[in-house]
């Protein structure tokens, strides 16, 4: 049973049908590997600041002369004599929460403009998939360049750059979607009992949409991820002296022979994160299929 129409149902049968979607999922081996690599980071960032860890600012002056992996140090120091451990897991909170929070803003501004453009059509749609035309015609990754860039490094930026590029390829799904909702027996219904738009769009229209959207959403947390880490390479993530996995990566790539775990622990970092949230995106696809 797909999770687009168990709102549609009677409530007994919709409990038991979401009922069973969340076992399908927790009894797939890809969700469960997935889930497992995103709790892993997030039980690390959550406890963090309870771990017997080293400040990621601190620099162990005697530490540099040996970057080597030591009792004081379990993955060594990077080149200014921080702990690279630390810098690690206190970099995970950073990612953490920047990128599903910039995916969450840009899933609520992509579903007002799709419920937008499906619902009504014409003029709206036309003056929506033209705006969304303009910036998917960008490559994502130049436009976000393009924007940190001129508006600078920052938590806030990195938010409204997810916003600006993730926010129309949003909306084309949820238009997709509400094009073939609307249509819907129920949505006649509504309209027959003279329920309002806004009625309809967020109690008749969403949340049969959700499923496709979990999924979605997924996905762009990896992506965004990526895009952080890239953006940190490049010079563009957050300011320093913020842990930032690809601004650790950055750091190392003139003596990497010297510091090869300043690269390769983050590196690994951001793979398994990323692997995580496809992983259970790809759960959820196959366990929520009708």
């Amino acid at each position: 049973m797909s999770t687009e129409s168990i709102d549609t149902m009677p409530p007994p049968v919709r409990v038991a049908s979401r009922r069973r979607n969340w076992l399908r999922l927790f009894r797939s081996p890809t969700a469960v590997i997935g889930l497992a690599l995103i709790l892993f980071w997030v039980m690390l960032a959550v406890l963090a600041p309870v771990l017997p860890l080293v400040s990621p600012t601190n620099q162990d002056v005697m530490a540099m002369a040996d970057p080597n992996p030591s009792a004081a140090h379990l993955l060594g120091t990077d080149i200014l004599g921080r702990d690279i451990l630390s810098r690690l897991i206190f970099g995970a909170r950073t990612v953490l929460v920047v990128a599903p929070l910039s995916v969450a803003v840009a899933m609520i501004v992509g579903i007002v403009i799709g419920m937008l453009a499906g619902y009504f059509g014409g003029l709206v749609d036309m003056l929506v998939s033209r705006m969304s035309d303009v910036i998917l015609a960008f490559p994502v990754l130049i436009l976000y360049v393009i924007l940190i860039a001129n508006i600078g490094p920052s938590v806030l930026n990195i938010i409204v750059a997810t916003t600006i590029a993730s926010a129309p390829g949003i909306g084309r799904i949820v238009r997709g979607l509400v094009l073939d909702l609307k249509e819907r027996e129920y949505v006649a219904a509504a309209r027959l009992r003279a329920e309002s738009t806004l009625y309809i769009m967020i109690v008749e229209l969403l949340p049969n949409c959700r499923g496709p959207l979990i999924v979605d959403a997924c996905l762009r947390i990896g992506y965004t991820i990526i895009t952080i880490g890239i953006l940190g390479f490049l010079g563009l993530g957050l300011p320093p002296p913020n842990p930032d996995w690809g601004g650790m990566v950055r750091e190392t790539t003139t003596v990497i022979n010297v510091w090869p775990l300043m690269s390769i622990a983050p590196s690994i970092a951001i793979v398994s994160l990323v692997l995580g949230f496809n992983l259970l995106a790809d759960g959820m696809r196959e366990a929520w299929k009708p």
